[in-house]
């Protein structure tokens, strides 16, 4: 390809050949970069993502063209156009200031092999495109599966490369993984009986009438992730049909209003065909009481599934394993590798006790997927994937079983460092403890902390609301700044009377976040509050109001 005058490359078809044959020389700027990503990934990220935040009005501009361009240009023209237009204001992920979603810094072996993935480009679909990859993606699913449910070497041999059994299914993250296993437990519920078909040939009116159901219900607490409501709309149930239970004080389900709501829908004739327990809450990482809620569900013949996407790596550490102590009666469980197993974005997978139960979902087509073949599409929602299973099977290998202890250890101590660190400040107000390694806080002024202690319910939740509207703006200036990131959500704390207030959100799961960054973070925070001076003035004569009627 040659260029012209306003950087286009005239292009012919043995030029377009040398794109798929001949890299460009040592000095394009893609060498630079791939040089760079290999010496030191984050000092790259670092140098190349800009601090302050353009509005996102102004990035949308930059992609505003809806035309396909006609002609070709280099790859190094691009390239310095995706360094300026996206890399520089990119989501800095991986910086250990950035603490409030469940990402982190990626291990730096993980981009070079990203390389030699992409470069294979392997179709999970069928082995014909996935030759060594299935049994390797198998064997990762071993390892996981044999993580949650210590089975015996001799029960894998068998089953782990059969082409009629499957361990799991590599999804592309928590939300198919968990459409996966809800699909699963509606297949079981409502099965072939007799001349009937089953619900996945005759469709979900047809199995209600056979089986005299009048409705079908999954059961999980209020802190369920909201990938549940999707797998209810895709599986034909009804978002409505999700019945969510209350928490204790601790965010975790609670055992009585489960009992109790079981009752009201079995009175309903309603079939509650799975029950959700949570391993790691997406907004305070708690761990629902999974051996009490196993046993209730082997009691009333109901599929136990187990959203452990963002904890279930815990169970790496021989430390806070107990701390899902149930996990192993799961009929399913789902886990994300791109969250604690420190993989890119997006590997998920979900994982069944019982190696035949994926057969209920089972799919064939005559080009792939036949009967008695080791294709893996015929267990799995999605049809062609990639080999991410590699990065998975290689982290294990590099890692370890007690690398990946020492990450959740480090990253749970360094959890409690912080809401010890809140719970000192006579200004912050540790909203929920950590369990594993997330928390939620709240920015109070002194005032108001005396003021709450004595107020009213009427004036506690005015005062509150005043607070909330403290803690959107500094957690949306903190992002503004670019400095260091939290997220936030929205809890009921049975403290408050189970008002709404808005609360920060932290993960620390990134090993480079240090103590040190956040002393650093609560001291932003402080600053950016007095930024709020109006908001600050309604908070101080509200609380003024309040302790002078003491």
């Amino acid at each position: 390809m040659t260029i012209n005058s306003n950087k286009k490359a005239t292009v012919s078809f043995e030029s377009l050949l040398k794109i798929f044959t001949v890299p460009e020389g040592p000095e394009s700027t893609l060498t630079q970069i791939e040089s760079a990503l290999s010496h030191n990934l984050n000092a790259f990220l670092n140098d190349h993502i800009v601090a302050e935040e353009k509005p996102l009005a102004d990035i949308e501009r930059d992609f505003a063209q809806a035309q396909i361009p006609d002609e070709p240009e280099f790859v190094s023209v691009h390239t310095d156009h995706l360094l300026e237009k996206v890399v520089a204001h990119s989501v800095h992920t991986a910086s250990p200031h950035f603490i409030g979603h469940m990402t982190s810094a990626l291990p730096y072996f993980l981009l070079p092999l990203a390389k030699v993935m992409t470069a294979l480009n392997q179709n999970l679909v069928k082995i014909e495109t996935s030759k060594a990859f299935t049994p390797l993606e198998r064997q990762v699913l071993g390892m996981l599966h044999h993580l949650i449910y210590q089975r015996s070497d001799a029960f894998y041999a068998p089953l782990m490369h059969s082409a009629s059994h499957s361990l799991g299914a590599f999804c592309s993250g928590g939300t198919v993984a968990n459409i996966t296993a809800l699909w699963v437990a509606r297949n079981h519920a409502l099965p072939a009986d007799g001349g009937f078909a089953g619900i996945a040939h005759s469709g979900l009116n047809a199995a209600l009438r056979h089986y005299g159901y009048d409705d079908l219900a999954i059961l999980v607490s209020e802190r369920g992730h909201y990938s549940l409501k999707k797998a209810a709309d895709v599986l034909g149930i009804g978002q409505n049909n999700v019945v969510t239970i209350p928490t204790d004080e601790h965010n975790r389900l609670d055992l009585a209003a489960f009992e109790t709501t079981l009752t009201q829908l079995k009175q309903k004739n309603v079939c509650v065909f799975a029950v959700v327990g949570i391993a790691g809450t997406t907004e305070t990482g708690n761990v629902d009481p999974l051996p009490a809620m196993a046993k209730i569900c082997q009691r009333e013949n109901i599929h136990f599934h187990v959203d452990a996407a963002w904890g279930g790596a815990t169970l790496f550490s021989d430390t806070h394993r107990h701390l899902l102590r149930g996990i192993e009666q799961a009929d399913s469980v789902t886990i994300d590798a791109h969250k604690q197993l420190y993989i890119p974005m997006g590997a998920g997978m979900v994982l069944f006790k019982n190696p035949s139960a994926l057969q209920a979902i089972e799919h064939h087509a005559q080009y792939i997927l036949r009967a008695g073949s080791k294709d893996l599409g015929s267990h799995t929602l999605e049809g062609s994937r990639s080999g991410i299973a590699m990065l998975v099977y290689s982290s294990l290998h590099i890692l370890g079983r007690r690398g990946y202890q020492l990450l959740i250890d480090q990253s749970i101590q360094k959890a409690h460092f912080f809401a010890r660190l809140i719970s000192e400040q006579a200004d912050f107000e540790l909203v929920s403890k950590p369990e594993l390694c997330l928390l939620t806080y709240r920015y109070v002024p002194h005032i108001a902390v005396k003021a709450l202690a004595i107020a009213t319910q009427e004036q506690q939740n005015k005062l509150n609301a005043l607070l909330n509207e403290l803690t959107i703006f500094m957690q949306k200036k903190q992002r503004e700044n670019g400095r260091s990131f939290v997220s936030r959500t929205q809890l009921t704390p049975l403290r408050w009377s189970s008002y709404p207030i808005v609360v920060f959100r932290v993960v620390l799961a990134n090993p480079l976040t240090t103590e040190d960054i956040l002393r650093s973070v609560l001291d932003e925070q402080r600053h950016l509050a007095q930024q709020a001076t109006s908001l600050l003035k309604m908070i101080e004569a509200d609380c003024r109001a309040i302790l002078d009627q003491s």
